[in-house]
């Protein structure tokens, strides 16, 4: 009974540590618009989102239940399998999160979940209908319909604003910007803080510590909430920095169609118990957003990285958590093992990180990446004519007894 104690505690720290990244790597979708177009001061936006974050976490449970009850057979479940997926999903929020990349924490937990589960109990532990209908479906028409929303509203913004004055206007949209990013926030507490409760209730099952179909504890649902406010709090700069300048350029009336069709889509899918991507939702919308201004643009190649990472997450997440799985089943030098490597990498990955610091005194300063053509062409474009007098000069040898330092001696293009 010790040894399960033990376990399960380190279930529940390892939860709420993945809890914590979720809520810097997610921080992006309620803020980077705020912050990119400077409504916000970036240590006050990502404070003012923590705090939302908290709050947020009280009002459902309803996609808590989606993870605890719904994705996978709880009979089927030891808390060391909990423990494996939990790996994958911090694992790959940490990668991502090095690279600046705002992939879906959500799908990174599921993943790891569902493959740590097969390893475990094989693919009957999955429930297969849930997985379809309430994370797959989701996942695909959250960014189309949030994405649809914004450049809509967008194109409505400005068609409306086109007679007010420009600098009333533009505070306006700031001050609507402000509250919609705060929508967003409480949004992301509704729906991924409770992702977490699910995985900690999931475990308590597991182990016996609460009866099955039962709801999150109080003590989960306030554990759950404080570490992913925390997390926001730090700020997840990096991704910030993508989402807000490296995605597209927005103006106060994109940024506030944005974050309001993002918060619609996912306090709706928070009601409904649809496990969201808040990611997917608020990256489509700031697409979207991007398309409804006239002359705006989507920087294509940093969308492409993205969408590849979205198609990743998912079975990243969950051969990690396999992998994690067959070596915990190895006994508690196994899981030890586990654990280990988990503090290891995390570790190896912030190191990384320091190498190049992105926080809130840089976060708007995006270097544009020169184009493959552009790079190309410059590589083989013949220099300007001022550098290729230079270079003639410096080819043909100056007078004998001369010194090339020397500013009377003639010049070899005089000399030609």
């Amino acid at each position: 009974m010790e040894n399960f104690s033990l376990i399960l505690a380190i279930v529940v720290v390892t939860a709420l540590a993945f809890d914590f990244t979720n809520g810097f790597h997610d921080t992006a979708n309620a803020m980077a618009t705020t912050i990119s177009t400077g409504a916000l001061k970036p240590k006050v936006a990502v404070a003012m989102s923590a705090v939302l974050n908290l709050v947020g976490a009280f009002l459902s449970v309803e996609v808590a239940n989606t993870i605890s009850k719904g994705l996978v057979d709880e009979s089927g479940i030891r808390p060391e399998v909990i423990f494996a997926a939990l790996v994958g999903a911090i694992l790959w929020n940490l990668l991502t999160w090095l690279v600046g990349l705002p992939s879906s924490s959500s799908h990174a937990l599921m993943g790891g979940l569902i493959g740590a589960t097969v390893a475990s109990a094989g693919f009957g532990g999955v429930h297969g209908d849930v997985l379809v209908t309430k994370v797959l479906i989701p996942a695909i028409a959250a960014p189309l319909v949030a994405g649809l929303a914004a450049m809509l509203a967008t194109r409505l913004s400005y068609k409306l604003g086109k007679r007010a004055d420009g600098k009333a206007a533009e505070k306006g949209y700031r001050a609507g910007q402000i509250a919609s990013a705060g929508l967003v926030s409480l949004a992301h507490g509704t729906n991924d803080a409770q992702k977490t409760m699910g995985i900690i209730t999931l475990a308590l099952v597991a182990g016996g510590a609460v009866a099955p179909d039962s709801d999150p504890p109080t003590w989960v649902i306030l554990s759950a909430g404080v570490a992913i406010a925390l997390g926001t709090y730090l700020g997840g700069w990096r991704i910030i920095r993508t989402m807000g300048k490296g995605l597209t350029d927005l103006q106060p009336q994109q940024g506030f169609a944005a974050q309001t069709s993002a918060a619609t889509v996912i306090l709706a899918s928070s009601h409904l118990g649809f496990s969201l991507s808040t990611t997917h939702s608020v990256s489509g919308a700031v697409m979207g957003a991007g398309l409804g201004r006239k002359g705006g643009v989507v920087r294509w190649s940093t969308a492409t990285r993205m969408f590849v990472a979205w198609g990743l997450t998912l079975p990243a997440a969950a051969l990690v958590g396999a992998i994690a799985e067959y070596v915990t089943g190895f006994g508690a030098w196994g899981t030890a093992l586990v654990a280990v490597f988990l503090v290891g990498s995390s570790a190896a990955i912030w190191k990384i990180s320091r190498r190049e610091v992105v926080d809130h005194t840089n976060v708007n300063e995006v270097e544009e990446p020169a184009g493959v053509v552009t790079t190309a062409m410059a590589a083989v474009a013949p220099p300007p004519t001022s550098a290729m007098a230079e270079d003639l000069t410096a080819m043909i040898p100056a007078p004998a007894g001369a010194s090339a330092a020397d500013p009377s001696a003639p010049s070899a293009t005089t000399t030609v």
